[in-house]
């Protein structure tokens, strides 16, 4: 199956919980009680916008590193929102390339980023998959490219943290938008005024494709 028949398919699933809130994705994890939301937002921003002690990653890296792990995860809605970030943040970096390095990242070719962020990137694919099995070896080679202490903690807990993301958004099957220009329109509001603010400026569900 295409990366496009799944995505058309998991737009059209209904979620397997009664009762969310009509929200997609996290959207939807982040207003099923008081202060989830507010709490989930402000990991989300500590990791992804705030400056981390000792990192020198900007943040659309730190968005690539978390679109890396949504991918691997295979959480559809984490990683189409996360790479529209990404993109946007990357294009006020003015970086070269910067939509080239975002499709690489969402089809799991972390070897097209530059030696760091592939070494960094390696590193956050192994602590989603079995953090066990990450070793100084994988630190070294990191911070041989430039990677500092503060960039390897904040690649560890971003890729720790996506996969509670993601495994709230498809353990409940909250709905996941086909199109991609949904998650573009939220980028230049992550952009502009990161998690926090986003929360409470978050549409409803907006009108899925039919499934003819």
């Amino acid at each position: 199956m295409s990366q496009d028949t799944e995505r058309l398919a998991r737009s059209l699933e209904g979620p397997i919980v009664d009762g969310l809130p009509d929200y997609a994705g996290i959207v939807a994890a982040m207003h099923l009680a008081p202060g989830i939301g507010q709490n989930l937002s402000g990991l989300a921003n500590a990791l992804l916008v705030e400056d981390f002690p000792g990192s020198t990653l900007s943040r659309g890296q730190r968005e690539l590193l978390a679109t890396a792990v949504s991918a691997g995860n295979d959480c559809f809605f984490c990683t189409d929102s996360h790479a529209a970030f990404a993109a946007e943040l990357l294009r006020r970096e003015v970086v070269s390339g910067g939509e080239a390095l975002v499709a690489a990242v969402k089809e799991r070719a972390v070897d097209r980023l530059d030696p760091k962020m592939s070494a960094l990137a390696a590193i956050a694919l192994c602590v989603r998959e079995a953090p066990r099995r990450l070793e100084r070896k994988d630190v070294e080679l990191a911070k041989r490219h430039g990677a500092s202490d503060g960039d390897v903690q904040l690649t560890v807990l971003i890729a720790a943290a996506f996969c509670m993301y993601n495994r709230m958004v498809d353990g409940l099957r909250a709905k996941t938008p086909f199109d991609a220009a949904v998650y573009r329109e939220r980028a230049g509001a992550i952009a502009d005024h990161g998690y926090m603010a986003a929360l409470g400026s978050a549409r409803r569900i907006p009108q899925l494709p039919d499934a003819a």
